[in-house]
């Protein structure tokens, strides 16, 4: 992984849920790389889009299931079919509590599925959490 490498892919429409999970990491000194995908089809393009020789391999992928023009299951589905994407970390980070979709995201390989918390406090203490395991206690193979 180069320096300049992207160490978390946000995937997130919300606006108020993205300033929030970016303004929780920067406050917990968590992840200097971030990039911001606004939809599933930005998602899946940074990661296998045209220029890209290999696919972007970021060290954990956060992902909202309520995406619009590709939802986060396809992007899941995507990431986890392909053998150069399957190892890396996706954590669904999502306002979804519905029991299918906790069911679907596992058998498809999610590593995490967490429903977000409402209160900022509480939400800054779960990207804490994420960006501590993730980013510094989980060992990855190297791509």
């Amino acid at each position: 992984m180069t320096e300049n490498a992207v160490e978390i892919l946000l995937v997130e429409d919300n606006p108020s849920d993205a300033k929030l999970a970016l303004r929780a990491l920067q406050r917990n000194n968590i992840g200097n790389a971030i990039h911001h995908a606004w939809d599933g089809a930005e998602a899946i393009d940074y990661i296998f889009g045209e220029g890209t020789e290999a696919p972007r391999q970021p060290r954990v992928v956060l992902l909202d299931l309520k995406l619009p023009k590709v939802d986060g299951i396809e992007v899941l589905r995507r990431l986890k079919a392909d053998e150069r994407t399957r190892a890396i970390p996706v954590v669904v980070l999502t306002s979804s509590k519905e029991e299918r979709d906790v069911v679907e995201t596992y058998r498809l390989g999610v590593n995490s599925y967490i429903a977000k918390p409402v209160d900022f406090t509480q939400f800054s203490e779960a990207m804490r959490a994420i960006g501590f395991y993730w980013l510094l206690l989980n060992r990855l193979p190297t791509p």
